[in-house]
């Protein structure tokens, strides 16, 4: 029998294209520290980012996090860290 982790499975819902708040997360997932997960995860090389929303029904702002495509400008930054370590 295999168990499959909260982090495992945060991963993998962002991956197929979940956009999630860290509400969402905790409770689908059982997740207590949410940004220690995502922390992990982008430590791991996945690239998530926390957009904020607007709601169209009450005009509340909300965040939530989603798997994306790093601009150059990231990426060589990344590369430049990685060259003075």
């Amino acid at each position: 029998m295999t168990t499959t982790t909260q982090t495992a499975k945060v991963a993998a819902a962002l991956v197929n294209g979940a956009e999630l708040t860290a509400k969402q997360i905790s409770s689908r997932y059982g997740v207590k520290n949410v940004r220690a997960v995502i922390s992990k995860l982008r430590s791991e090389g996945f690239s998530i980012y926390l957009n904020k929303r607007v709601s169209s029904f009450d005009g509340e702002t909300y965040s939530k996090y989603m798997i994306g495509t790093p601009t150059k400008a990231v990426v060589a930054a990344g590369y430049n860290a990685l060259r003075s370590a």
